[in-house]
């Protein structure tokens, strides 16, 4: 597939010397929901920022649908949508008429099946008539969303889209996005919840303080980088591992009923069967066995915490 967006050696720095961005490249998938985890200060924020023209970049260049953001801005702009993280709306207008205006914004002609297409889209049209103060958190959010369609852009950046909203509306607001990638719009999103990006990224990308350390699709990052667990439950608890069954990958819950064995994936022999032999030469009897793969959180944080050892070496 195609990329939309092309974004080579980006860079953004400030006068203090402070690197916001530092060197980024990234290619976006025309039709694809790209998650960008990252810390509190990881440049997520500055990257969409720079990309969508709020911020000037100090070096580098990107493209949005083969247009170039500086020399072809309008071109470029156009084809994007961007949710910020902030609500900032006019609270007494009416939500019906500040989708249009956004619409109008952007040069385009008023055209009321768009904006009634896009409000039931996102189950606005029943409240198209509300004003602003009137709607809740989750529903503000939705009209942002809708003003960030207006124009029709090919491509939707949203910034902690789901910040400060509940479990339930969180997961309303999962239901939209897939179902404007469904509508082929090309969608990329900050997050700070690891479970958004696991339940409806097709790739996740990790930053952290200005650098892309990796972009990969989902399911190739957990199977790639993560760990799988054996828990071999006992049907007596033992105090200590016996000696037979000393091993870095091996280890004894804490309370003492069961071991923990740590494999690869990727491995050719994960040492399943040898390892159970031996749990029964040391004479334990088994309960149960339970396999669990690591989520993509315990990736991102380890991801994380790798790069801040390496910064401080």
């Amino acid at each position: 597939m195609a990329d939309i967006v092309e974004i080579k050696n980006l860079r953004k720095s400030y006068k203090d010397g402070f690197e916001a961005l530092k060197g980024v490249n990234l290619g976006i998938r025309e039709g694809e929901i790209l998650a960008l985890l990252g810390p509190n200060g990881a440049g997520k924020t500055t990257l969409i920022s720079t990309i969508c023209g709020i911020t000037t970049a100090t070096g580098g260049s990107v493209t949005v649908g083969g247009y170039d953001i500086v020399d072809d801005f309008r071109a470029a702009r156009s084809m994007i949508g961007l949710v910020p993280q902030e609500i900032n709306l006019e609270p007494f207008e009416r939500v019906i008429n500040t989708v249009r205006f956004s619409r109008g914004l952007f040069g385009k002609g008023r055209d009321d099946a768009a904006v009634e297409k896009v409000l039931k889209q996102l189950s606005l049209w029943d409240k198209k008539d509300n004003q602003i103060r009137e709607l809740s958190g989750g529903m503000k959010r939705r009209v942002l969303i809708a003003k960030a369609l207006a124009h029709d852009p090919r491509v939707l950046f949203l910034d902690e889209p789901t910040a400060g909203v509940d479990v339930e509306l969180r997961k309303d607001m999962w239901e939209v996005v897939a179902g404007l990638k469904a509508d082929g719009v090309t969608i990329i999103l900050t997050t700070h919840y690891i479970e958004e990006a696991e339940a409806i990224a097709d790739r996740v990308g990790v930053i952290a303080k200005g650098e892309l350390m990796l972009v990969e699709d989902k399911e190739t990052l957990m199977q790639r980088m993560g760990q799988k667990e054996l828990e071999v439950q006992l049907t007596k608890s033992i105090d200590a591992l016996p000696e037979s069954l000393q091993s870095d990958a091996l280890r004894l819950s804490e309370d003492g009923k069961a071991l923990i064995y740590s494999y690869d994936t990727r491995a050719e022999r994960t040492g399943i069967t040898k390892l159970l032999a031996q749990v029964a030469d040391a004479g334990l009897v088994l309960r149960d066995v339970v396999t669990r793969q690591s989520s993509l959180e315990e990736i991102f944080v380890g991801l994380v915490h790798d790069k801040d050892k390496e910064d401080a070496a």
